[in-house]
């Protein structure tokens, strides 16, 4: 479906039932069904909702307005659209710094906050020409296999998974392949991070080449303490598509003591 969000139109995914939505937001290059096998699981106990950013997958892509402040626009004027009441945000990679921006502003309704193998809020660190590297990680069919085999993962992914990051990179629009790693990576959120005070459960690879354990213990933990680190075993930065049933336990886990009344929780 498609959803009018702060002046544009946001393509969504919905699935399922439950009492406790779940949102998700997906990594530069990706789209709403990087999330499908995790969604799908979760279905089961919950509502799913999983967006494509602006210029990604089926949402509208405007000539300009990539910055953390649209994107979190974007899937704030979503989630008000919905009219969801509760809800557990789940970003990954660059919508992991979306939702930390979101999370920061201490929104009504946000129950629980998700980041797996998040962008930590500090600007990413890596020379000029790495950077110009890195903007044209999508630029063609090899250079999005490259990536995928020598940044993005560390198991082999299915062929229809392959197959789907493919088409997803190569179908962004120049203007959102652009702003991630030559503006939106650079921007400073370092501050408003520490405003975060929903429940926050961190989830890193193992093996991950893009945000490792160590970044996200030093950068995001250090300054959001009252998170809680996971991390899953000999898996890279496409978690949600190399161990997606582990992945959705461990999300189905924190979701559960959510869900508990107050006192349950006090007394486990």
């Amino acid at each position: 479906m498609k959803i009018a969000s702060n002046g544009i139109r946001i393509h969504v995914e919905e699935r399922g039932s439950g009492d406790l939505p779940l949102v998700f937001l997906h990594y530069w290059g990706g789209s709403s069904r990087t999330w499908s096998h995790v969604a799908e699981i979760l279905s089961k106990f919950h509502r799913t909702f999983a967006t494509d950013h602006r210029g990604w997958g089926e949402s509208d892509a405007p000539p300009s307005g990539y910055g953390l402040t649209d994107l979190a626009a974007d899937a704030q004027g979503v989630i008000d659209a919905l009219n969801l009441q509760h809800y557990v945000l789940v970003g990954h990679s660059m919508g992991g710094k979306v939702a930390q921006l979101m999370a920061s502003r201490q929104p009504s309704g946000l129950d629980g906050l998700v980041l797996v193998a998040p962008s930590p809020p500090q600007p990413m660190s890596m020379s000029a020409e790495a950077r110009e590297m890195m903007a044209k990680a999508y630029a063609t069919r090899e250079a999005v296999e490259i990536t995928i085999d020598k940044v993005l993962t560390a198991k082999p992914l299915s062929a229809a998974d392959r197959k789907q990051v493919i088409e997803d990179s190569l179908r962004g629009s120049p203007q959102a392949k652009a702003a991630w790693p030559r503006a939106t990576s650079l921007e400073d959120i370092a501050n408003e991070v520490t405003a975060i005070t929903a429940p926050t459960l961190v989830i890193a690879g193992e093996e991950d080449r893009v945000d490792s354990v160590d970044l996200l213990k030093a950068e995001l933990l250090s300054r959001v303490p009252h998170a809680v680190l996971r991390v899953l075993p000999a898996t890279g930065h496409l978690s949600m598509l190399e161990s997606p049933e582990e992945l959705a336990q461990i999300i189905a886990d924190f979701t559960a003591v959510l869900r508990m009344p107050t006192n349950s929780i006090a007394a486990a």
